[in-house]
């Protein structure tokens, strides 16, 4: 069936390709929060499980959304571990850092997931496509206020 949603194709391709990049850095950072999640240590231990516990749940629910927008634009959203990698910009954890490289890295990660929600932002604007900001405006808000949060933590 046509999609009618007063968006043109070639709109609606442009702001899909920018999700899935969002939706690829989404699922990445959040992979990499839930084992550190696991597997932290040290002095700190209770409130940094405690606390990527909170942050990868919300990306979980936040993947969802993005992936829906995604069809909702009639495109196909990223299904499978080497698609999510290959769009990232998060490069995923093969060690074991110590807690507060842990820390460091998950701030990275949030400004990482920032820029790709502001160019999401950006081309959405662009072409009037106002679901789409709305659903990537309070992304940016949250990650900005996370990286910030964590960065004060590694301090």
């Amino acid at each position: 069936m046509d999609i009618n949603i007063g968006i043109a194709e070639t709109d609606r391709q442009k702001s899909a390709k920018a999700i899935k990049r969002l939706l690829a850095d989404t699922y990445a950072l959040y992979l990499k929060t839930h084992g550190y999640h696991w597997n932290v240590e040290g002095p700190h231990f209770q409130q940094l499980h405690a606390l990527f516990m909170q942050q990868y749940t919300e990306m979980w629910t936040a993947v969802d959304e993005l992936a829906e927008r995604i069809r909702a634009l009639g495109e196909y959203a990223p299904s499978s571990y080497a698609e999510m990698a290959a769009l990232s910009s998060i490069q995923e954890e093969t060690g074991h850092p110590d807690w507060k490289q842990m820390v460091t890295n998950l701030a990275k990660g949030h400004e990482e997931v920032a820029k790709s929600a502001r160019n999401v932002l950006r081309i959405a604007e662009e072409i009037g496509d106002d679901a789409t900001a709305d659903v990537v405006t309070p992304r940016i808000t949250l990650h900005e206020k996370t990286a910030w949060m964590l960065r004060a933590t590694a301090q």
